[in-house]
C-alpha cells in the first residue's frame, strides 16, 4: 500500500476517534477546579493533584501559588476560586469573617515549623536566632510580614527572643517564603527564615541552623476550605477530603509537614 495511502488512512482513523461519542462525552463533563494553595506547599499539592486525578479522571485540578495573603485578597476581591489552603489561620479568619467560605468546610490540612538558615558556603559562626545580632550579619531575608505567614512568624520569633529592633534594619522582604530560599541559596543574603519543608528541598544550597521553638511563634498550622462562590462545590469537597486521606498524608509526611489532630 503507498506510504500516501497509509497516512491518510492513520489521519482518518485519529479525526474519528477525536470526535467519538465517548471523547465529547469525556470531554463535555470533566469538570475544573481551580485551588489557590500557600507557595510553601507547592511540590506537596502537584504531587496531590496528580494522584487525584488518576483516581478522578472526570475532576482537573488546577493550583495557583502564592502568598497567603495575596491569594486571599484575591479570592475576597471575586477571583474564581473554588477551594483555599492557607499556611496560616489567619488569612481564612479574614475570609470567614467576609462570609467568603463555605459552611462546615474548613478542616486544619498539615503542620510546619520555622528555620533559621544560612546560604551552605556560609562561614558565620551561628547557633541560634539570637546570633543574627552579630554584626557581621549584614542581610537576613524574610517574607513581607503584611501578607506572607512565614514573614509574621520570623517576627513574632525576633520579637520573643528580643533582637527585633537591633536587627528591623538588616531585614529584606521577600514576595512569598520561596523567594525568601532562592535569596539564601544564591548568597544573596547571610541567612533567611522559611519553613523546614522549604529548606529540606535544598539540602545542597542552604544549612538549616536552628528550628525554632514552638513557644517562639503562633502555630504553623495551613486550614483548608471551599470557597462559598465555587460552583462546583462538589469536585471542590471530593479533592479537599482527598487530601485528608492517609495516601495524601504520606505524601505531606515525605515533604517534611506533620500531621494534624
Amino acid at each position: 500500500m503507498p506510504r500516501k495511502v497509509i497516512t491518510l488512512f492513520a489521519s482518518l482513523v485519529l479525526v474519528v476517534a477525536l470526535c467519538s461519542p465517548d471523547t465529547r462525552v469525556r470531554a463535555e463533563t470533566q469538570q475544573e477546579i481551580t485551588v489557590s494553595v500557600a507557595i510553601s506547599l507547592r511540590n506537596a499539592f502537584q504531587e496531590l493533584s496528580a494522584l487525584f486525578q488518576k483516581k478522578h479522571p472526570d475532576i482537573k485540578v488546577s493550583c495557583n501559588f502564592g502568598a497567603s495573603g495575596d491569594l486571599a485578597k484575591q479570592i475576597a476581591g471575586g477571583a474564581p476560586v473554588d477551594l483555599f489552603c492557607s499556611a496560616a489561620q489567619k488569612d481564612m479568619d479574614e475570609l470567614e469573617k467576609a462570609g467568603c467560605l463555605l459552611k462546615e468546610t474548613r478542616v486544619n490540612c498539615v503542620k510546619n515549623s520555622l528555620v533559621l538558615i544560612v546560604p551552605a558556603a556560609s562561614d558565620l559562626r551561628l547557633r541560634t536566632v539570637a546570633d543574627l545580632k552579630n554584626p557581621a550579619v549584614k542581610k537576613i531575608a524574610i517574607g513581607n510580614p503584611k501578607t506572607v505567614p512565614a514573614g509574621r512568624y520570623a517576627h513574632e520569633v525576633f520579637s520573643r527572643a528580643g533582637i527585633l529592633e537591633a536587627i528591623q534594619d538588616r531585614l529584606i522582604f521577600a514576595e512569598n517564603v520561596r523567594q525568601v530560599l532562592d535569596y539564601t541559596v544564591r548568597g544573596e543574603v547571610d541567612a533567611g527564615m522559611v519553613y523546614k519543608t522549604d529548606a529540606l528541598l535544598q539540602p545542597q544550597g542552604v544549612r538549616i541552623i536552628q528550628e525554632a521553638p514552638e513557644a517562639s511563634h503562633a502555630p504553623i498550622i495551613y486550614p483548608m476550605a471551599v470557597v462559598r462562590a465555587t460552583k462546583n462545590a462538589t469536585a471542590a469537597r471530593r479533592f479537599l477530603d482527598f487530601t485528608l486521606s492517609q495516601e495524601a498524608r504520606s505524601v505531606f509526611e515525605k515533604l517534611g509537614f506533620k500531621p494534624v489532630p
